[in-house]
């Protein structure tokens, strides 16, 4: 009698992205792994986490840091980081813009989203980093879904679609010339679904922000966006009291959040599975600029 072995779908996602993860450290001379703080970076982390179990992870996360950020990411972010005992490196905005590297937008809709672009290209080149690790998914939104798991930037931290190589049989290129590196996307074949299923069956911890409470917002773009610091609603905006929870996390000037009573991870996982519009189409202002706003900003050097 014949026994087969089967791993679940989420396991032969893990083995994948530990693959990838284990072949940057191997290949690449200075990586660096891009965390938010939001859930798709906390799962890369995890990953890389069990990828180099009992050794400590081999290599520094590094945070563009919009200065405009929810309390619970921040908070969650430095205590995850201590927990694991990984150096942080933090590229501010505020500082670039003190630098004169960049202009601050005026005005209600102001955000220093598109600003990140800028402070974390510099502190690619001031760190020598040469392979950076980002939580993209391909099922976010178009920019994303024909990426590639390594994807080449010149020397300017650009994308050029000419540049691109191939992947044939989960063999990777990741040859460089000094100034040049490379992003890699760990999760590229994962879902919303998958990484809040993986969540749930991994006991992740994550900020309380992903699971319904109630909040202060007001409706701006067919958004709820959180009343703080940064953002303060108009003359013809309430403020209301909703119950809500966000999908991703960002800079808190465009991020919004959805209407939810999910409160616990199982919860979020079947709201998830029966939602028929993505997590950035709901909730991130920036991605609705233009049509392609992503594109633009991948071949800027965002992510």
């Amino acid at each position: 009698m014949s026994t087969t072995y089967e791993l679940s779908h989420l396991r032969v996602l893990e083995a994948e992205s530990i693959h990838i993860i284990r072949e940057v450290a191997a290949e690449f001379e200075r990586p660096v792994l891009l965390f938010s703080g939001g859930k798709d970076s906390i799962v890369m982390l995890r990953l890389a986490e069990k990828a180099f179990w009992p050794a400590r992870i081999p290599f520094p996360v590094m945070h563009v840091d919009t200065g405009h950020n929810f309390p619970e990411v921040i908070e969650f972010r430095d205590r995850r980081v201590a927990e694991l005992g990984v150096k942080l490196v933090v590229a501010s905005v505020q500082q670039a813009i003190d630098d004169g590297r960049v202009v601050e937008e005026k005005g209600p809709r102001a955000s220093r989203n598109r600003l990140q672009t800028t402070a974390l290209l510099d502190a690619i080149e001031e760190h020598r980093f040469d392979g950076a690790f980002g939580g993209a998914r391909r099922d976010e939104e178009k920019a994303r879904a024909k990426e590639r798991v390594y994807s080449f930037r010149d020397e300017f931290g650009q994308w050029d679609p000419k540049n691109q190589r191939p992947e044939l049989w989960s063999l990777y290129n990741g040859r460089h010339h000094q100034g040049e590196h490379i992003r890699i996307f760990p999760l590229s074949n994962w879902t919303e679904l998958d990484i809040w299923q993986y969540i749930a069956e991994e006991s992740v911890d994550i900020p309380s922000i992903y699971y319904a409470h109630q909040r202060e917002v007001f409706r701006r773009d067919g958004m709820w966006l959180a009343v703080s610091e940064f953002l303060e609603p108009g003359e013809n905006e309430p403020v209301e009291v909703r119950t809500v929870r966000y999908r991703t996390v960002g800079d808190a000037t465009i991020t919004g959040a959805v209407e939810s009573d999910a409160a616990t991870v199982e919860a979020v996982v079947a709201e998830v599975a029966a939602t028929r519009l993505t997590e950035r189409g709901a909730t991130r202002a920036d991605d609705r600029v233009t049509e392609a706003a992503m594109e633009d900003r991948k071949k800027e050097g965002y992510f």
